[in-house]
């Protein structure tokens, strides 16, 4: 059954765009760097029955303000705090793809009362020793060049597009991420991009005290399953989900089986 999501707004500088559906414990939906809300709408369908689920455009992306200053990478958690704040609610469940997952990781070391549980998807907690500055700075490059040089997202997206996928994915998947990319802002992109490969920060999953479900694509090529089965061992008592023919967009290539996990997780805990 197709939910019905009510826009909202959270006020304040920059102003964040969101949609929520349904009622009860409140689940939070953050979108990866190429994405925005609309990548979630599966997701908002299978919880609305049960929870209150909300799924933002992070700040720069889709229907929320673009900001003039220099992004820094904690300005996310920030945003979240306020978006938590504005909305009332006490403690969220996290989901975070991609670039969410290092978003909700980000908040929970800052602020770990305000978190029930963690779902993070083809994610990863942040680059090691083994990264060294150059190589950061060599993907960086890769990644913004192309738009530096006048091109538009429009015109990277049918090119990234594919990297992120599946190999037999269906041309719907393809299309919806297409369609993501080109909608992108393209300074507040640029500024994601860097903000996101500086950041200095390894996550602490050892210290992480609350239930945390892991999910990968097996063919996910960006964080590859053994990122996810590290940070599953690593967390104390967290759960794995490898979903087959899903790439890097898992909950857009196999929204039912993402959506199984995802609901059997988050109903069997405390409400």
């Amino acid at each position: 059954m197709r939910a019905d999501p009510r826009p909202g707004v959270v006020p304040g500088s920059p102003r964040l765009a969101y949609e929520h559906a349904g009622s009860g414990p409140t689940v939070i939906f953050m979108h990866g760097i190429g994405g925005n809300r609309s990548n979630w709408r599966e997701q908002l369908d299978a919880l609305a029955p049960d929870f209150h689920a909300l799924a933002w455009d992070a700040r720069g992306y889709g229907d929320s303000e673009d900001y003039p200053e220099d992004l820094a990478f904690p300005m996310f958690a920030a945003d979240l705090l306020r978006l938590l704040d504005h909305l009332g609610v006490a403690q969220a469940h996290l989901v975070g793809l991609s670039m969410g997952g290092r978003i909700a990781l980000d908040f929970y070391e800052v602020h770990p009362e305000r978190v029930a549980s963690l779902v993070l998807c083809d994610t990863f907690p942040g680059y090691d020793a083994s990264i060294t500055a150059e190589q950061r700075e060599q993907f960086i490059r890769s990644r913004q060049q192309p738009l530096l040089d006048g091109k538009e997202p429009r015109d990277i997206a049918p090119v990234v597009a594919p990297t992120l996928l599946s190999k037999n994915a269906t041309p719907a998947s393809m299309q919806r991420l297409v369609d993501s990319m080109t909608a992108l802002h393209k300074d507040s992109y640029l500024k994601a991009i860097a903000a996101m490969t500086r950041y200095e920060p390894v996550a602490k999953l050892a210290a992480i005290k609350v239930p945390t479900l892991v999910i990968c694509g097996d063919e996910d090529k960006l964080t590859p399953p053994a990122v996810s089965q590290d940070m599953a061992n690593t967390i104390p008592g967290a759960r794995l989900a490898i979903l087959e023919a899903a790439g890097h967009l898992s909950n857009i290539e196999q929204p039912a089986a993402f959506n199984a996990v995802l609901r059997e997780f988050l109903t069997a805990l405390p409400r």
